[in-house]
């Protein structure tokens, strides 16, 4: 990944920026062009609450190559409140406590860093909410 596709998902990443269908109301994490509801190609720019339920996890002790730093570390499936699913990191968290159906949210952490330029790269995680109700 470059700079350049970095500062283009920059509102997904920092904002969790998906799109909502105008005809329909269809909402979509990451957001694309066309409703998969309705066909519509009326789709605008919705941002999601970053809270959801923790739906499923696993835990890493192999990492994709530049992930690894961390080692082992929890990847879980997210039900938004809004309704898409997500795929994130989670983070604050020892993976022996996750249980499924705990109520998570997003945060901003270093993803990975990127080669001799030194780009870091930040983006969304998900962590356990405090004192969740």
């Amino acid at each position: 990944m470059d700079l350049a596709r970095n500062w283009r998902l920059k509102d997904q990443r920092y904002r969790l920026e998906g799109a909502v269908c105008a005809t329909c109301g269809a909402k979509f994490f990451p957001p694309r062009g066309v409703c998969a509801e309705c066909r519509s190609n009326k789709l605008e720019p919705f941002k999601f609450s970053g809270r959801g339920e923790l739906y499923s996890f696993t835990t890493l002790y192999q990492a994709p190559l530049g992930y690894e730093g961390g080692l082992p570390y929890a990847v879980g499936m997210i039900k938004l409140d809004e309704g898409p699913m997500i795929e994130a990191q989670l983070t604050d968290v020892n993976p022996q406590d996750l249980k499924i159906g705990q109520r998570v949210e997003m945060v901003t952490r270093k993803l990975r860093e990127l080669g001799e330029e030194g780009l870091i790269v930040y983006g969304y995680k998900f962590r356990p909410v405090a004192n969740a109700s």
